[in-house]
Formats: structure tokens, sequence, C-alpha cells
């Protein structure tokens, strides 16, 4: 790809933000500034879809990481408004498909020979067009096939020069993100930088396909022992970093719920086996499917029960696509089965202190008014079912936005970049479960789990115990010596307190007095040119035009501290 062509792609998208970002400067700081909220407050529905309807041209017209961008926008619940994410949802279905012929040309040089050497046979229409590759079926040569007990393959080929291209947009996103980061309202929602950081590292683990096979066959060996969940097998020896052929598993679609009933499967049996693997996923495992959209999810058919296990159904859930995971840590994993147990046991306290341990609160929320709503939520909507759930009456959710209408309004959560896969998988995964079933229960489902969760801490109580007692006597050897050498520089005059907040507080009230000197130097000026204008017009006129300068050095200053 020619230099001169990335270096429009990068300027394009710089400026399609650039653009985004002026707007949010004009109508949410000058005119509210200048008193015009209303006008404000009135317009944002409408100007956010335009401005979401504009970035979804752009990105249907460019192609490469700007789907990407838009997928993930669209999963952004907590920090964009729903206009923008409805907008966004679609964007996978209109991805253009590449040139066949460029497709052959990109699969030969990663297999060192003409696909019609490496295949018996290789479709010309592809099966899926992607933002980063290309989906195409294919079936291997009788050798292979007899080898592998299997014939019909899919091949993922890359699109040629996407490197070069994620590159690019990358560096244009990294741009734009330091700009939204000097938006305080983004800023307190979400760390842009980070969240950009995120979204490239999981963007270029998607074009390794290698990592990806990998990512199945570790995701099939954590599932081996379970009948109701199937993984394609990867044909290694038709695959590399760009090219990655697999066991054509196509099946019904999870999405198609009248094809699984018409085959006689029940589609609230399907989510309670799919809700139940996510939790094996999350909270055992600590790795887990990060894209699981419907058309990453089939429901085969079997011809018989498994020998040996008669609770198993005739059918099989299977996952594909494992280009985009996601590792839990264990420190993360703690906060999360803290969180799924408070709900599974309805403890209102110990939710609040699972969100508290994941950060998911923001820096001065009110934990008490948190607590109280949580004790309100599960006292009214726990246990109920999705379809129960629909049936609240309206004056019961006005009544409970009334009494909370103040956490309501201040929102004081956040989602941390670490928990932004996690956040959108289980966004899609709710999506999935109701649409299978209208009357999913899902505390029927998280109820047993947390409850086994449960049991499982109490019976490793013993060991935290032990190992906290460890930890408390190291930390009893060294406490003399680390208050010894606090009192030595308190006696030196040597101890410094920081106080980060009291100086932002200081600094805000000096602008703020260096702003209100400016309007009262521009207001004498104004007054004495207006004075001395009828007597020295000259005179009248230049203490005037001298009276704008402080006036735009207060209405700039303005807007930097409202951007910061």
């Amino acid at each position: 790809m020619r230099t001169a062509d990335l270096r429009a792609r990068y300027w394009r998208i710089v400026l399609f933000f650039g653009r985004v970002t002026l707007g949010v400067i004009w109508w949410e700081i000058v005119l509210r500034r200048a008193g015009l909220g209303r006008l404000t407050d009135r317009t944002r529905t409408e100007r956010a879809r335009r401005t979401a309807a504009r970035f979804r041209a752009l990105a249907v017209s460019m192609g490469g990481l700007m789907i990407k961008v838009g997928q993930f926008l669209s999963a952004r619940l907590d920090v964009l408004p729903p206009e923008v994410t409805q907008e966004l949802a679609g964007l996978q279905d209109e991805v253009p498909a590449e040139d066949v012929a460029v497709i052959r040309a990109a699969a030969a040089a990663e297999l060192n020979r003409p696909v019609d050497e490496r295949f018996a046979w290789f479709e010309e229409t592809p099966l899926a067009a992607a933002s980063l590759g290309q989906v195409h079926r294919a079936r291997l040569r009788a050798a292979e096939a007899q080898e592998l007990g299997f014939e019909d393959v899919v091949v993922k080929v890359q699109r040629p020069h996407i490197q070069q291209v994620i590159e690019v947009d990358l560096a244009a996103l990294r741009r734009v993100g330091g700009w939204m980061e000097r938006y305080r309202p983004i800023r307190q929602r979400a760390d842009v930088r980070a969240l950009v950081e995120e979204f490239a590292t999981t963007t270029l683990q998607e074009v390794d396909y290698v990592a990806e096979a990998v990512n199945a066959e570790t995701f099939a060996d954590n599932f081996a022992s379970d009948p109701r969940v199937g993984v394609p097998v990867v044909v290694w020896e038709l695959s590399s970093r760009r090219v990655l052929t697999l066991e054509d598993v196509s099946a019904i679609k999870l999405a198609d719920t009248a094809a699984i009933s018409a085959a006689g499967i029940d589609g609230g049996e399907v989510a309670q086996v799919l809700a139940q693997t996510f939790l094996q996923q999350i909270f055992t495992d600590a790795f887990f499917h990060a894209d699981p959209h419907p058309g990453n999810l089939f429901v085969t058919p079997r011809r018989g029960t498994a020998p040996g296990a008669p609770d198993t159904p005739d059918w099989t859930l299977t996952f594909i696509d494992f280009g985009m995971v996601g590792h839990i840590p264990d420190e993360l994993r703690a906060g999360l089965r803290e969180l799924l147990v408070a709900v599974g046991l309805r403890d209102a306290t110990r939710f609040v202190g699972g969100l508290t341990r994941l950060d998911l609160l923001l820096p001065g929320a009110d934990l008490s008014l948190v607590e109280s709503a949580a004790e309100q939520v599960f006292e009214r909507f726990g246990g109920l079912r999705i379809d129960e759930l629909q049936q609240i009456p309206p004056e019961d959710l006005v009544r409970f936005g009334l009494q909370f209408r103040e956490l309501l309004r201040e929102l004081p959560f956040q989602v941390p970049e670490n928990l932004l896969l996690l956040g959108r998988s289980m966004g899609i995964l709710s999506g999935i479960c109701t649409a299978l079933d209208p009357e999913f229960d899902a505390w029927g489902t998280i109820t047993p789990y947390a409850r086994q969760l449960l049991e499982e801490e109490r019976q490793g109580l013993p060991r935290t115990v032990v190992e906290e007692a460890l930890a408390l006597g190291r930390l009893a050897l060294v406490l003399p010596g680390r208050a010894d050498r606090v009192l030595t520089q308190a006696e030196r005059g040597e101890l410094a307190v920081r106080t980060p907040a009291l100086t932002a507080q200081v600094a805000r009230v000096e602008r703020s007095v260096s702003r209100l000197t400016m309007v009262l130097v521009f207001t004498a000026l104004l007054l004495a040119g207006a004075v001395l204008h009828s007597s020295d017009e000259v005179l009248g006129r230049l203490l005037m035009a001298a009276s704008l300068v402080p006036l735009a050095w207060s209405f700039v200053s303005g807007i930097r501290q409202g951007l910061s």
C-alpha cells in the first residue's frame, strides 16, 4: 500500500474526530457558558445520532480498523448514549467482500503453493467478510481428510496490507484519544488512553491466526469433559499467521430461533447451557470467549445420546472464532466471584464491596446510597424472570427512580479497561439468552453457582487465615523499624504531607480569581472608553478595542478549564 494512501487515511480519521471534538467544545462548553444550555440539551440526542451515522458511513467506506472501532464503541453502553450504540450496532453486516483473486493470492503466498494444490475444492463466494479477514468454504484432499476424519473445512484469510492499515489507524486513534482525555466528562467516565491501548492489544491479537488457533485448542481442553460443548478442530498443516483452516462445524445459528424449534430443540435449555458455560469460563477457567455474538455460536443436532451420559442433550453448543478472548487475573477473578456471590445471595453490602474491589465506582461515590439502591433492587426485582421483569408496572419504576433520583442523576459508575471485554461479552450473552427464551431465569442459573463458589470459599478459609496470619507476622517484624524512621523524620522536620486534592482546589481558585480580574479590567476599559468617546473619539475607541483583550483571555481560559 502506498505511503501517500496511508498518510491520507491517517488524516481522514484525525480530521473526522477533530470535527467531532470541536463540535463537543462548541455545544457543550461555549454555548452552555453563553447561557444556551437548554438548546444544547434539546438537540443533544439528534446531534449524537447524526455523528454516529456519519462515523458509520466513514467506517464502511474506509474498512479496516474503523469497522472494529464502531463495534467497540457500540458495546460502550456505560459511556455512550443508546442512539449512538444502536446506530453502530449493525456495522459488521456492511463490510464489503474482498476480490476472491486477491484472497487466493494471499492464501497461496502463506501456504507456499496455489490454493488448488492445497485443497480439493475452494469456494469462490465468501462465507463471511469481516473487517480484518474473509472466510471461504473448502474441502480437504483425500489423504488429509482420511487422516483427520473430516473433509469439509473453512479457510480464514487475512486481507492484504491489513497490518499497515492497523498501524496507521492506531496512530490516528492514539492522537484522538489524547484530545478526548482533555474533556473532563469523558475523562471521569473512562481512561481513554488505556481504552485505546486495550483496543490495540485486542486487535493485534485478532490478526495473529496462530494465536487464535491456540485459543481454540485451549477452549476445547477446558470443555473436554463436557459433551454439550463443541469446538472446531484446527488443521495445522494448512494454517499460518495469516491463514487459518478449521473443521467446518456450520449448523443452526443461535440467532435462528425458528430453526432451533423446528429441530425439536428447547431454546430455554440452550440458553441455560450457554449461561453455564460462561460461568465456567469466567469463574473457573479465567479464560473466556470475548466475541460471543450469534454468528459465532451454533446448535448442532446430535444423532444419538453420548454413551454413559443420559443427561446429555441431543445437540451440541458449538463455539467458533477465538480471535478475541479474555484472560482474567486472579485478583480480578476474586472480585468477580465476590460480586456473583452477592447477587446470588442478594447481599447488598457484599455487592457494594464487590463493586469497590473491581473499581466499578467513581471516586467519591456515596456507598450508602448505592447499597440502599441495591437492597431495593434485590428486594423488589430479585428472582424475577426476564418476562416478569418486562411486566413490572411503570409506576414501580417511577417510584424507584424518584427514590434514588440523586444516584441516577450522578451515575457514579465506570467500567475499567480490564473489564471492557468481559462487560461486552456479558451484554451480548444477555441478549442471546433472552432471544432464546423470553422467560429465561437468570437467577436460577446464578444462585446455584454462587452457592458453589461460597462453599469453595468456606473450604479455603483455613488456608486463607494461615496466609493472612503469616503476612501479619511479617508486618509485625518490620513495623517497629518503619515507625522509628517516621518519628525520626518528624523530629528533624523532614516529614512532608502531600495533598494533591487540596493543591488542585487551590489551582482552581487561582484560575477563577485570575479570570475575575480580567473581567474587571475589561469592564473598566469599556466604561472608560465609553466616557471618553464624546470628548476624545480616538482615545475612546482605542480603550474600547483594548477591552476585548482581557475579555478574550477570560473566554479562552474558561474553555481550557472546562476541558481540564
